[in-house]
């Protein structure tokens, strides 16, 4: 329910997770029939037909293709410039220990209660955590984009032993987390939620609780030999990302 409706940007990995991968838009030919495509036009002019995974067949037919994340489009086809959430990827800068990221995960999110908005967090399966916002569909993707940057620079000002939002790498202070406020940006995408990651112990981008982020969680917690099992138990964290309520209306922070 995640990736449905959604423009999929392929990342494929054609020599398995230890080898080389490059990122693929335009749905291949040949291809079956029933894959379904989203038609979006880039800056170019160019209109690309990305692939839609809107079921369990797609799903394998993209994973055939050597896709093991899946990173699919912020907004759906009906409209693909206007997303259903902001987000923060924090990504830590060189060496900084994950106790650091859930830190920095924490401070965002209490920003962000601040302004009454509902949050929700996951694993990146890979070394960081990302904080969601699901949105009322309006605003274009640009103006999400600003959104998050002026919350992303306000908590690292705040924040400047712990964060940093300067996004050109190599003028980032070391020791910090990012708040990457710029995988907002369109065309941008970031590992979906149960996305299973390249790495040795197959980690899987996982949903949290708060309280589970405040006891002390690991990326390695969450893998794809034991996740299964906890959404059994725990069911979907992230269904009201899915869902038409409980959103954040952009427009409060106007008035």
């Amino acid at each position: 329910p995640h990736v449905r409706e959604r423009a999929m940007v392929m990342k494929r990995y054609p020599n398995g997770a230890a080898g080389d991968f490059f990122f693929m838009k335009r749905a291949p030919q040949p291809r079956p029939d029933w894959i379904a495509t989203c038609s979006i036009e880039h800056a170019s002019g160019n209109i690309i037909d990305f692939p839609v995974v809107n079921d369990v067949a797609t799903l394998l037919w993209v994973v055939n293709l050597g896709c093991i994340d899946l990173n699919q489009w912020y907004a759906r086809c009906d409209d693909v410039d206007r997303p259903d959430y902001l987000h923060f990827d924090l990504d830590p800068v060189a060496e900084v220990p994950f106790a650091a990221v859930r830190e920095a995960a924490t401070v965002v999110n209490d920003t962000l209660r601040s302004l009454d908005m509902p949050t929700y967090v996951k694993t990146t399966g890979s070394r960081g955590l990302h904080v969601y916002v699901p949105i009322v569909r309006g605003p274009s993707q640009k103006q999400v984009w600003e959104v998050s940057k002026t919350i992303a620079a306000d908590v690292a000002r705040r924040h400047p032993a712990l964060l940093t939002a300067v996004y050109k790498k190599a003028a980032r202070p070391a020791g910090r987390v990012l708040v990457d406020y710029n995988q907002n940006a369109w065309g941008r995408t970031l590992a979906s939620v149960y996305s299973v990651r390249p790495r040795p112990r197959a980690t899987v981008s996982t949903p949290l609780t708060w309280d589970e982020l405040a006891h002390g969680v690991t990326i390695e917690d969450f893998r794809m030999d034991n996740v299964p099992a906890r959404i059994r138990r725990l069911g979907d964290l992230w269904a009201p990302l899915t869902s038409a309520r409980g959103r954040f209306d952009l427009a409060r922070l106007a008035r």
